[in-house]
């Protein structure tokens, strides 16, 4: 039995595929889920030491039937924090999920030119940048490690990917506004009101969407929300799509970590209220992630 450290989140069994709610609006053919975790057994994928949360329940398999009943077809399998840099349980999803599946991995810097190589040719297609992990770093640190990561990614074709707390987004808009790497913000950005984002904030991200190369993720409503009720988040997805609409893509976050029960069929419904437009819609989950992942 695997230990469990003071503090950690207890991470829930997932609910069943069966119990989801079925989509309230018809799905584009090969919708992508641009932003969900592989979790498989500790005695094959061991994790970092003294991980935020425990195990979640989150195998492949469960995420198949996950699609099957959301009409979902393709999928961005984004590493998370609990095996750190070591990449394996996502690349052998990878090797298993064929083409229907792409990668984001998390890297030490100095990996070798042919790993990577290796990696685009399974599929991966970006760097994701854990800056939670940074944010004590004086904000020119992390421009710094943003370029080095940067240049990684143009020599490969990939994009990079920020799961980035909110002040530490709205600290970085101005240098963003100047990378030439295309990028993707999860969360929304995480601009929380709890953070002490501000209304003129998030003017500044809907800027840097709409002339920088920034791409926005609608993913994790949950987290954005801190405990209020899912339908705050509403007025800011709106205004993300209003604002590029070939610049968005919607992410389930699956396995929800650590509340394995969500809904993910009622967290897909939120984007049918946030835009009704079928176009518009089909844009978000078919046409912005099949470029962005080279599907």
């Amino acid at each position: 039995m695997a230990t469990q450290y003071a503090g950690q989140l207890t991470s829930t069994p997932m609910r069943a595929a069966s119990s989801l709610t079925r989509p309230a609006f018809d799905m584009p053919e090969n919708a992508c889920d641009a932003h969900m975790h592989v979790f498989e057994p500790l005695s094959q994928y061991p994790s970092v030491g003294n991980p935020q949360y425990t195990l979640p329940d989150g195998g492949l398999d469960k995420y198949r039937e996950v699609m099957d009943a959301l009409s979902i077809r393709r999928f961005a399998i984004v590493q998370p924090s609990f095996y750190g840099t070591d990449n394996r349980c996502l690349l052998d999803a990878l090797a298993k999920a064929g083409d229907a599946a792409r990668g984001v991995v998390m890297i030490d810097e100095g990996l070798p030119a042919a790993t990577l190589d290796a990696w685009h040719r399974a599929n991966v297609r970006a760097i994701r940048l854990d800056l939670f992990s940074r944010a004590e770093q004086p904000t020119q640190e992390i421009q710094a490690y943003i370029t080095r990561m940067a240049s990684l990614c143009e020599s490969l074709g990939w994009h990079l990917q920020f799961y980035a707390p909110g002040p530490i987004v709205r600290n970085l808009i101005p240098f963003l506004t100047d990378v030439r790497t295309p990028f993707v913000i999860d969360h929304m950005g995480y601009m929380t009101q709890e953070d002490g984002l501000t209304s003129d904030d998030f003017t500044r991200l809907l800027q840097l969407l709409k002339d920088g190369n920034c791409t926005l993720k609608l993913s994790a409503p949950y987290r954005v929300a801190k405990g209020r009720p899912l339908s705050s988040v509403a007025p800011m997805a709106k205004a993300i799509i209003e604002t590029a609409p070939d610049k968005v893509i919607w992410g389930s976050d699956w396995p929800h970590i650590p509340m394995g029960e969500r809904d993910t069929g009622e967290l897909l419904n939120l984007l049918g209220d946030w835009t009704t437009d079928a176009v518009t819609r089909r844009r978000i989950l078919v046409d912005n992630p099949a470029r962005l992942y080279d599907f």
